[in-house]
């Protein structure tokens, strides 16, 4: 065994070092918190420029997820390797490359691949910046550190869309990854600058080859089908059923040999804990829909309503605003209050939320588009913390790396198999209601012609013309009854996963113990 420095904690940072530290650390965060929301409402430009439908512009994003769901459960076994510093470091330095790759992809295979390469090297940075942050702060303002982690994730949402649909109306959608580049170089070399001196221990581990080998097949087997599902008519494809086969005989091969394993990439065994099983579930289910919305919301936006890329981001970014407001008064409010009860909460209101945008009309005004948009900020700020504090109760302590890794894997990958499954959704129900709403536009029906003749008089044009508009109008209000489902059953969703939170016996220390996590 080697140890590159003492094991004995560092002293906190003060003056100068501790505000270049804290600063540099946390802008990492944002970086990275920033790249999973800016893309979302550069999608329709993109996929334009890229010669490219909206649903394989939307790959951009779930490959990220996936590739970036797959790094999370290496980030202990490089840690112990290479060490927190320098492994930090390596990321932002990795994550600005490929931030740069991305800028410059001449076609959406180049930018796919750039993106995979992006989600790797995001993997370690949020354990990390948390961690680092610990350090900075002394022991006792280590809520303060956390806080200030929790702010700058949650001012990610509230600058991504607005700044990416700024960039890419006012120049192009490479520049929202070119914007890294300055960032992520500073932030690198500050960190680097700082922290050098206080590099944790490293020690000499073997790693679970074939367990690593068997998760990256099984991820990338199931993001494919589910992405290229549509394209190639799903199970009607060789293609999509033989990914689908290699997927599931995939998984099934990593659960038996990660259960089997001495000393697994990932520890499934947490799932026998009734706080993890039920815990992780029901963030990931959550998160699932949540995710899925903002990409989803965006498109439709820009689509259908004709708003530019800055006014849809206009649109979702108020999203942060009580997330952003709310976030440092968590801490006390989870030492007062049962967890079970803020994580019910937020399920209620994001119920309540995507209740309100299932009743959208195509004639929606921008008052009515922003406000649960708003609102759901609240239940955002009760959302993430207080499960994560389910998840991780009662564990002993050299479990709880194993556990927020396995948790998040879990999460993140939720994340980009919901984008796809409810994309794929909506556009299934988009040709279901167009295809109800054609069979009432006919001669027969007087509404009909009526509003043929109503269009044609309206804006002086001839009989072909105005079946044309009408067709427009047609498969602006097929889109909009197709998306009006997908909220409707994300409500639905959001209510019935609400008893996966009360299988669950959370320790009176869950709090705290969530706290702790946040140095792994």
């Amino acid at each position: 065994m080697s140890a590159s420095t003492s094991s004995a904690a560092p002293a906190p940072l003060t003056g100068m070092r501790f505000a270049i530290g804290a600063f540099a650390v946390a802008l990492a965060t944002f970086m990275n918190v920033l790249d999973s929301s800016i893309a979302n409402v550069a999608i329709p430009t993109l996929s334009g420029d890229l010669g490219v439908s909206v649903d394989e512009g939307t790959w951009v994003i779930t490959v990220f997820s996936a590739a970036n769901a797959v790094a999370i459960p290496l980030t202990g076994w490089l840690t112990q390797r290479i060490g927190q510093v320098k492994l930090f470091v390596a990321a932002i330095l990795l994550f600005t490359i490929s931030s740069a790759l991305c800028g410059l992809a001449p076609n959406l295979s180049v930018l796919l691949l750039a993106r995979v390469l992006q989600g790797v090297s995001a993997g370690p940075l949020i354990p990390l910046s948390q961690a680092l942050l610990l350090t900075t702060f002394p022991k006792e303002k280590s809520g303060s550190a956390l806080s200030l982690w929790a702010m700058t994730a949650t001012v990610g949402p509230i600058v991504g869309p607005a700044l990416g649909g700024w960039i890419t109306d006012r120049y192009s959608w490479s520049w929202i990854f070119y914007i890294n580049v300055p960032v992520g170089i500073f932030a690198g070399a500050a960190v680097w600058m700082i922290y050098r001196d206080r590099e944790t221990p490293t020690h000499r581990l073997p790693i679970d080859t074939v367990g690593l080998l068997a998760l990256i097949g099984w991820v990338a087997a199931l993001q494919v089908m589910l992405d290229k599902g549509k394209d190639l008519d799903w199970f009607n494809s060789p293609v999509i059923c033989a990914l689908g086969i290699f997927a599931l005989i995939g998984l099934a091969f990593f659960v038996i040999w990660e259960l089997t394993e001495e000393k697994p990439i990932v520890d499934l065994r947490l799932f026998a804990g009734r706080n993890f099983l039920g815990g992780t579930v029901a963030i990931s289910v959550a998160y699932a829909i949540f995710f899925a919305n903002l990409v989803l919301l965006p498109q439709w936006i820009q689509e259908y309503l004709g708003y530019r890329a800055v006014d849809a981001g206009m649109v979702t970014a108020p999203l942060g605003i009580f997330a952003v407001v709310l976030a440092p008064m968590m801490g006390k409010l989870m030492m007062k209050t049962d967890v079970r009860i803020l994580a019910t909460m937020a399920f209620a209101g994001f119920s309540g939320v995507f209740f309100m945008r299932s009743l959208y009309t195509t004639q929606i005004d921008q008052y009515t588009l922003i406000l649960p948009t708003l609102l759901q900020g609240i239940p955002t700020a009760l959302f993430f913390v207080p499960l994560t504090a389910i998840i991780l109760s009662g564990l002993p302590p050299e479990k709880i790396p194993s556990a927020a890794g396995l948790s998040n894997f879990v999460r993140v990958f939720a994340g980009a198999v919901g984008t796809s499954l409810l994309a794929t959704g909506w556009n299934n129900r988009t040709i279901l209601h167009h295809s109800q709403l054609t069979e009432q536009a006919n001669s027969y029906n007087s509404i009909f012609t009526e509003s043929v003749a109503q269009a044609q008089s309206t804006l002086q044009i001839g009989a072909s013309n105005a079946l044309a508009f009408i067709e427009n109008g047609l498969n602006a209000q097929a889109a909009m009854l197709g998306l009006n489902d997908i909220f409707w059953l994300s409500a639905i969703i959001f209510i019935v996963i609400i008893p996966l939170i009360w299988v669950t016996h959370p320790s009176k220390d869950a709090a705290a113990e969530a706290a702790t996590a946040g140095g792994h």
